[in-house]
């Protein structure tokens, strides 16, 4: 996509959105929620009538409305009213900790939050910051829904311009420090404006909203339709494909592999989907062979960052089940996209060399908000270092190795990674799921692990598998819990601290 001239706002996304709205046939669906359709004509409506509202709360170019949001369409309504008359909007992460998400809103500093009855749990208490409710959340909140209401549906211009902040697009935290990395318009635009069919219907059912934005955006301005979900659960993702014919999904890993093991899978009509996007957690080569042989040549693998964007992609092409050996690789870098990787003494590596990844792109962003000391770490004229560690191998595949605190460099220049464990105990026949973390002190490591039903874990075999593989050094400093599920994050990874607080506790079985 051209870049968007700076006197333009021709091609700025949200007016692009509004045009495609506008356009529409009235009554076509271009939203599913709970099981009713939302036509075009009602849904611009909203986003007008939202709009006069945040107007009416002081709310314009200079200002910066946040949402901790489910998926729902009052959410995109709003986020999509506050660009349309120039303000930046932000969909928040929820981290587990009270205090992080404190932290996150603080370091943004909206000038209005917005909750829902479903996110009120996650606002933190004491928080200085404007407040409005959609839907009832108590007599302390008041809705602006209802401001909404009472006000006129009728047109509004569209006041946004290709330099004013945009976005401001959520991390999850799991590295502990919840960031929020800013977009301008002409950036996000090119972000979102990329290539999709009239015939998409993109299933979101991430617990919170931030997860899917680009994903809604994408889809929508395509005049596709978007299926809202409350939250990921793998047999009503199997319902939600088969009877509403979805074409694109996107999961990460564990819920992926959730998917591909539901009873449902192999007597359900998939065949409408076309895309099965996975990213966002480790993703052992066994797990994701077993994934293709159970939903077909529909998955894609990409690798990306809230703050560069996509990197690169592994098509649903059926490659990988062709040639098994693409299963350990992160597919190839995309196009108007630039990698380079740093080695340890801070030279930049050669082809098959391991470095940390550093990455130049169009929707790259231009820091993170109210973080100059982390933007000057992370953003360097213009690239991004994104502290996960990898290579390009000889046909220009990227390999993502892990985050480089997980990574244990050996003496002899052996690399032992994560999921060169993970990938070792999936492959023995009681293991269902494994997922492996590094302990904060560095020196330890736990091993998560599910069985398949009916198949118990032995303790001494899994350790006795991981030192023929990574060597008796690594099975002795890794700890064995057994658990009925993985602990998730809100974003449906892994929850690292959630792990090793369990191995810290003791526990032995997660209820």
């Amino acid at each position: 996509m051209q870049a968007v001239p700076s006197n333009s706002i021709e091609q700025i996304y949200i007016h692009a959105m509004v045009q495609r709205l506008e356009t529409s046939a009235a009554d076509k669906p271009v939203l599913r929620y709970k099981d009713r359709d939302i036509g075009a004509a009602d849904f611009l409506k909203s986003i007008y009538r939202y709009a006069r509202a945040l107007l009416s709360q002081g709310i314009d170019r200079t200002k910066l409305v946040a949402l901790l949001a489910p998926n729902s369409p009052d959410a995109i309504a709003i986020r999509y009213a506050a660009n349309l008359i120039g303000a930046a909007a932000s969909y928040l992460s929820a981290p587990a900790i009270e205090d992080a998400r404190r932290t996150l809103i603080e370091q943004i500093k909206p000038d209005l939050l917005v909750v829902f009855p479903e996110t009120l749990r996650l606002l933190p208490s004491g928080l200085d910051t404007t407040t409005l409710a959609v839907g009832e959340c108590g007599p302390a909140f008041r809705r602006i829904d209802l401001i909404a209401a009472e006000q006129s549906h009728s047109p509004l211009p569209c006041e946004a311009r290709p330099c004013d902040l945009a976005v401001v697009i959520s991390s999850g935290g799991s590295a502990g420090v919840p960031k929020g990395s800013c977009r301008d318009f002409s950036t996000y635009t090119r972000l979102v404006a990329v290539p999709s069919t009239a015939d998409r219907r993109q299933l979101v059912n991430g617990h919170l909203a931030y997860l899917s934005e680009v994903l809604v955006d994408i889809t929508l301005l395509s005049a596709g339709v978007v299926i809202l979900r409350d939250e990921f659960e793998a047999e009503d993702t199997v319902r939600q494909i088969e009877t509403q014919r979805i074409t694109d999904l996107f999961l990460v890993e564990p819920q992926l592999f959730e998917l591909m093991d539901c009873r449902n899978v192999e007597r359900s009509d998939l065949s409408s989907l076309r895309n099965l996007v996975h990213v966002g957690a480790s993703a052992p080569p066994t797990l994701r062979a077993r994934a293709n042989e159970r939903l077909g040549p529909i998955i894609a693998h990409t690798y990306g960052a809230s703050e560069a964007g996509l990197v690169s992609l592994l098509p649903a092409d059926g490659q990988s089940i062709a040639l098994p050996e693409l299963l350990t690789c992160a597919g190839r870098i995309l196009p108007g996209v630039d990698v380079r990787f740093r080695k340890r003494d801070g030279t930049l590596a050669l082809r098959e060399e391991v470095g940390t990844i550093e990455v130049r792109s169009p929707g790259i962003a231009q820091g993170y908000r109210n973080r100059p000391d982390l933007t000057e770490k992370a953003f360097n004229e213009g690239w991004y270092l994104s502290g996960d560690i990898g290579y390009l191998d000889q046909n220009s595949y990227l390999h993502v190795l892990g985050r480089a605190g997980d990574i244990e460099w050996r003496d002899d220049g052996r690399l032992i990674t994560l999921t060169d464990i993970e990938e070792t105990l999936c492959r023995m026949s009681s293991v269902r799921y494994a997922v492996v973390v590094r302990c904060r002190d560095q020196a330890r490591r736990i091993a998560a692990i599910e069985s398949w039903s009916g198949r118990a874990i032995v303790e001494e075999d899994c350790l006795r598998a991981v030192a023929d593989v990574c060597g008796p050094e690594v099975a002795r400093s890794l700890r064995i819990i057994k658990v009925d599920k993985v602990p998730r994050s809100e974003q449906g990874k892994p929850d690292r601290m959630a792990i090793e607080q369990l191995a810290e506790s003791g526990c032995r079985k997660l209820k």
